[in-house]
C-alpha cells in the first residue's frame, strides 16, 4: 500500500513500512536464501501440508503438497493436491533464486487434482500410517476424511456437484473450525470447536478399506454411503472456543488443547474426559495455536493474540493451573497464528503471524551472546519478510528439514488473493559456528589463490 503526503508544492510518494520492509527483504535474497521460490493464488489459503515424496532426483525431488482455496462463492471453495520440485540445498544460484514475480506462478508448482470441498478448507492434516489420507476442517460440526488417490479430479466451476468424503467423523454440537490433529503411531484423529469439547476418533477400522469402495459410473465417484464415524470421546474442560490441538508425540492416549479461554490443557483418554492439567493464564490473551515437540516430550509451544510465544515443560506444570512458562519469545508485531517444532533439531521452532512475518528460533540460543541483546532478539534465527499480509500457516518439510511452505492470505492492498512461499535459508545461518568459520576462510583462501 503506498501512502502519500504534501511535501513542498507537490505530494511524494513514501512506501508502506509493509513495503518498506518487503522492499529490503527482496534485497537480500540471494544472500538470506538457498533457495526459494513464489507462488501466486488467485484465492487466499488458510492451509498447506506437505504430503509424501515422491521422487528423488539428482538436483530436485519432487513431493505432494496439499493445498486450501478459499474462494468468494463464483466458484466452489477446493482442496488442491499440488507436485511440488524441490531444488535441492547448495543447487540453485544466487542470480536465479533473486528471479521471481510476485504475480506469476511458480513452475515449480504444478496442480494434479481438484477436489470441490463443501465449504471452506479451513484446516489440513495429513494421516502419518497412510499417505493418501487427510483430514479436513470446514465451517461445520464435522470432520471430514479424503483419500486423495481415489478421488476424482474436478473442474472448480459455479455449480458443479461437490466432491463426496471418504469418511465423516461425527461428534461435534457446533463448528469445528481449525482445531485438528493426526497421531504419529495410530490413526487417531483429535478435534476442537466452538462447541468448547475436544473431540477424539479412531478411524482404524475402516481407513483400510477406502480405496476398494466400488464406483458405479465411470467418473470415479463413489455411491456407497458415506460411512459416519462416532466420536470414541468427547473431553470437556474449557470454556470458550478450542483453537488447536496436539497429540504427545508418545503416546495416543496424551494430547493437549488451548482456546479462547487462554487456557493450555492436558488430557489423558485412560483416566477419563477430564483435564489432567489445565493451566488457567497461559497467556494473556485468546490462544491460538500449540505444538508439542517431537523429540522432548516435555516441551510444547503455545502462540497467542497476546503476539508471544511461549514454551511450557510440562514437568513444572501442576494440577492447580499452576504454569510459568520457560521463555517468552517476542518479536512478532500481531497475533500468532501457528507454532511448529523443526523435524530435524529438537530446539528450533518457527512461528507465523498478522504481522506477515515468519520467525524461526532457537530456544538453545537464548542467552548465547556474550554483549547486549534485545529482548524481542532473544533466540530469534531468521525472519521470513517474503509475505506482505497475515502468514496464516507454513509446514516444515520431514524430507528436506530446512525447507518450509508457507501461506499468505493477502487483502486487496496486496492485490488480494493469497502467497504460496517455499524457501531454505542458507545453511551459513543455523550451522555450527566454528564450521561456518571455517568455510568461509578456505573460501577466501581459495579466491586469493585464484587471483594471485
Amino acid at each position: 500500500m503506498k501512502e502519500r503526503s504534501a511535501a513542498g508544492n507537490g505530494g511524494v510518494v513514501r512506501q508502506s513500512p509493509v513495503d518498506a520492509r518487503y522492499s529490503q527483504w527482496k534485497y537480500l535474497v540471494p544472500i538470506l536464501y538457498d533457495w526459494f521460490a513464489n507462488h501466486n493464488l488467485i484465492w487466499p489459503s488458510l492451509s498447506c501440508r506437505w504430503g509424501p515424496q515422491l521422487e528423488q532426483a539428482t538436483y530436485k525431488n519432487r513431493q505432494r503438497l496439499y493445498l486450501s482455496e478459499q474462494t468468494d462463492g463464483s466458484v466452489p471453495n477446493t482442496l488442491v493436491i499440488a507436485n511440488c520440485e524441490i531444488v535441492k540445498p547448495r543447487v540453485a544460484a544466487a542470480e536465479h533464486i533473486s528471479q521471481f514475480n510476485e504475480e506469476a506462478r511458480s513452475p515449480y508448482v504444478k496442480k494434479l487434482k481438484t477436489i470441490i470441498h463443501p465449504g471452506e478448507v479451513n484446516c489440513i492434516r495429513e494421516l502419518p500410517q497412510n499417505n493418501n489420507i487427510v483430514a479436513t476442517h470446514t465451517d461445520s460440526p464435522n470432520v471430514l476424511i479424503w483419500d486423495v488417490e481415489s478421488q476424482p479430479n474436478r473442474h472448480a466451476v459455479l455449480g458443479a456437484t461437490e466432491s463426496r468424503p471418504d469418511l465423516v467423523l461425527t461428534g461435534h454440537k457446533e463448528n469445528a473450525e481449525f482445531a485438528l490433529a493426526m497421531c504419529r503411531s495410530e490413526p487417531l484423529v483429535l478435534s476442537g470447536g466452538k462447541d468448547k469439547s475436544v473431540v477424539f476418533w479412531n478411524i482404524h477400522d475402516h481407513i483400510s478399506t477406502l480405496a476398494t469402495q466400488p464406483n458405479t459410473d465411470g467418473t470415479g465417484d463413489k455411491h456407497t454411503e458415506i460411512p459416519i464415524i462416532q466420536a470414541r470421546g468427547v473431553f470437556h474442560g474449557h470454556d470458550d472456543t478450542v483453537e488447536d490441538v496436539q497429540f504427545c508425540p508418545s503416546s495416543a492416549q496424551e494430547f493437549c488443547s488451548v482456546g479462547d479461554d487462554s487456557c493450555l490443557i492436558l488430557w489423558d483418554a485412560r483416566t477419563g474426559t477430564t483435564p489432567v492439567i489445565k493451566v488457567e493464564k497461559a497467556h494473556n490473551a485468546d490462544l491460538h495455536c500449540v505444538d508439542w515437540n517431537p523429540t522432548n516430550e516435555n516441551f510444547m509451544l503455545t502462540g497467542s493474540a497476546d503476539n508471544t510465544i511461549r514454551l511450557f515443560d510440562r514437568r513444572s506444570l501442576t494440577t492447580n493451573g499452576v504454569g510459568s512458562p520457560i521463555h517468552i519469545f517476542e518479536n512478532h508485531n500481531a497475533a500468532v497464528l501457528c507454532v511448529q517444532w523443526s523435524p530435524d533439531k529438537s530446539s528450533v521452532f518457527g512461528s507465523s503471524a498478522e504481522d506477515g512475518v515468519l520467525n524461526i528460533w532457537d530456544h538453545n540460543k537464548i542467552g548465547e551472546h556474550s554483549g547486549p541483546t534485545s529482548k524481542t532478539t532473544q533466540g530469534l534465527l531468521f525472519r521470513h519478510s517474503g509475505h506482505r499480509d497475515k502468514v496464516v500457516d507454513f509446514h516444515w518439510n520431514a524430507h528436506d528439514p530446512w525447507t518450509i511452505v508457507s501461506v499468505s492470505d493477502d487483502d486487496e492492498s496486496t492485490g488480494g488473493g493469497g502467497t504460496l512461499q517455499i524457501w531454505r535459508m542458507i545453511d551459513l545461518i543455523y550451522r555450527p559456528k566454528q564450521e561456518v568459520i571455517m568455510e568461509l576462510d578456505n573460501f577466501l583462501s581459495c579466491s586469493s589463490e585464484q587471483n594471485s
